[in-house]
């Protein structure tokens, strides 16, 4: 009986060492995406331009990097933010930690190298090799075409330096772990020519990274067989909660009975010269969803991701949309 207890003993510090010895690595060792690659990107007009759209309109990266105003329908941005950084996405909405997005503008930005700001759009690592939570979702960056990416970082070179002090995001246990192994090496694309409707299409859906918010997600984590059914739940500085639609072509309660132009038509009404954006009130319904940006996109682009929507697969899943 001694010996067996000492066996087991034994056993259980083995394993207690070899816990320690897993979460050391994952905490010190990780995460391991590479070094920064030793790239210069060219500044010229179109790539600038270019960055301005994806960043604006589709990868709608100043919508978290810049102040929103939520007196207003849809919380268009604050002009004079652009690039400032500091929204915060904690536990309320559903994260598990305190995650603030940078400051993006050349002032914060002014001692990275384009290789650490590539790297860290496509691959989820900073400067200084920590990793960053998928609230930005590297994930769907780091598929994109190189040429678009270098174009994002032509782009926020350009943006007005703003002095902004962001706090240091913080996540709970586990994801204080966890974090570290969510990071990992690009796999850049090569953007599909627009006549390839379905597959440009399905293209720019990854650059806007539509499933962040059309997926539910628990704990950072996609649920399995509810890709874009929609019901991730966002509370509202206006009271109440907002929940994402399901845009899945199920007939009863995705988009399955919609037109491509009533689709193009959702988003452009808000750049009709006659819209005028709404006052909220408290307890007025308001939506996450950034209009006044994803208004900004080109008919054909809106066209292609609507025929890649009709294409994934269809998920029955009603949705209340505000309570």
């Amino acid at each position: 009986m001694k010996k067996m207890r000492t066996i087991i003993s034994s056993i259980v510090a083995i394993i207690i060492v070899a816990i320690v010895c897993l979460l050391c690595y994952v905490k010190f060792a990780l995460p391991s995406v590479g070094a920064a690659e030793d790239i210069k990107v060219e500044s010229t007009p179109e790539k600038i331009a270019r960055g301005q759209y994806l960043a604006n309109s589709v990868c709608a990266c100043m919508d978290c990097h810049s102040a929103r105003d939520w007196s207003k329908y849809s919380g268009p941005l604050v002009d004079s933010t652009l690039g400032q950084g500091g929204e915060e996405f904690n536990q309320k909405f559903g994260f598990p930690g305190q995650y603030f997005a940078s400051n993006i503008t050349p002032s914060a930005l002014k001692n990275w190298t384009d290789g650490e700001i590539l790297r860290a759009i496509s691959s989820g690592v900073n400067k200084s090799g920590r990793a960053l939570f998928p609230v930005m979702p590297h994930g769907s960056y780091g598929k994109m075409d190189r040429e678009d990416l270098y174009a994002l970082i032509a782009y926020i070179r350009t943006l007005k330096p703003i002095e902004k002090a962001i706090p240091v995001s913080k996540s709970d246990f586990p994801m204080n772990f966890i974090i570290n192994i969510l990071p990992k090496k690009a796999e850049f694309s090569k953007m599909p020519n627009p006549s390839d409707t379905v597959a440009y299409g399905a293209y720019i859906f990854n650059a806007a990274s539509c499933n962040e918010c059309h997926t539910k997600h628990v704990d950072g984590k996609p649920v399995e067989g509810m890709e874009l059914a929609g019901g991730m739940e966002f509370p509202l500085i206006s009271g109440g909660i907002i929940s994402a639609a399901n845009i899945t072509p199920d007939k009863e309660t995705g988009i399955g009975n919609m037109t491509e132009e009533n689709f193009v038509k959702r988003f452009k009404m808000y750049a009709d010269s006659t819209f005028k954006i709404p006052e909220i009130k408290k307890g007025d319904y308001n939506t996450m969803m950034p209009w006044m940006m994803y208004r900004g996109m080109t008919v054909g682009d809106l066209k292609s991701i609507f025929a890649y929507l009709k294409t994934v697969k269809p998920v029955k899943n009603s949705v209340i949309a505000f309570k």
